[in-house]
C-alpha cells in the first residue's frame, strides 16, 4: 500500500534502482516468511523480485511507476486461472471457513471471482494509464490511496450482499 508513496518520496532523494533495491529485499523478507507458510502469495512475491531486478537493471522511474499495472496483471492471471481450474480463488478462501460448501456456494464464489477479475483489469488498466500519462502526484495518488479505497468498497460491498444471500438462504 505504501509502494506508491515510498517511489513518489524516493525518487525526490535516490535513483531508481536504490529505491528498487530496498523493495527487493522486502519482498525477499517477505518471500521468506510466507514460503514458510507455503503462502499462496509466493509465486506473487517471487515475479516481484524479478521485477525489482529488472529495475534495479534498468534504473528507469517508469520502470517503478509500472508495478502496480504489474501487479494488477499478476493478481487477474491467479483469480482466473482458479476459474479455468476450479475450485476458484474466492472458492478456496470460503472453504477454510466452510468446508462443505452448498452448490449455491460454488455458484456464488465464481461469480465473486469473476467480479475481481473484471476488477483486476479496470485498476490494472488505470494503474498503467497512470504510470504511462499522468503526473507522480496523480499516480501516487490513485495507486496509494484511491485502488485501495476501491478495493475496500468492492470487499465491503461483497460482505453484505454475501450476509443478505445468507439470511435469504436459511
Amino acid at each position: 500500500m505504501l509502494y506508491p508513496f515510498a517511489v513518489y518520496f524516493g525518487m525526490h532523494y535516490l535513483e531508481p534502482w536504490k529505491i528498487a533495491s530496498v523493495l527487493l529485499v522486502l519482498l525477499g523478507i517477505r518471500l521468506i516468511a510466507s514460503y514458510a507458510i507455503k503462502h499462496w502469495s509466493c509465486p506473487l512475491l517471487m515475479m516481484g523480485m524479478v521485477y525489482c531486478s529488472f529495475a534495479i537493471w534498468s534504473n528507469e522511474l517508469l520502470t517503478l511507476r509500472i508495478y502496480p499495472a504489474i501487479a494488477n496483471a499478476a493478481m487477474l492471471l491467479l483469480f482466473s486461472w482458479s476459474l479455468l481450474s476450479p475450485p476458484s480463488l474466492v472458492e478456496r478462501l470460503a472453504r477454510i471457513q466452510h468446508p462443505y460448501l452448498p452448490p449455491e456456494g460454488i455458484i456464488y464464489t465464481r461469480r465473486v471471482t469473476q467480479i475481481w477479475c473484471v476488477f483486476f483489469i479496470v485498476n490494472g488498466s488505470i494503474a498503467l494509464a497512470t504510470a504511462l500519462w499522468s503526473s507522480f502526484e496523480v499516480w501516487s495518488l490513485y495507486n496509494g490511496f484511491i485502488a485501495y479505497v476501491l478495493m475496500g468498497i468492492l470487499f465491503i460491498g461483497e460482505y453484505i450482499v454475501r450476509m443478505k444471500t445468507r439470511k435469504h438462504v436459511k
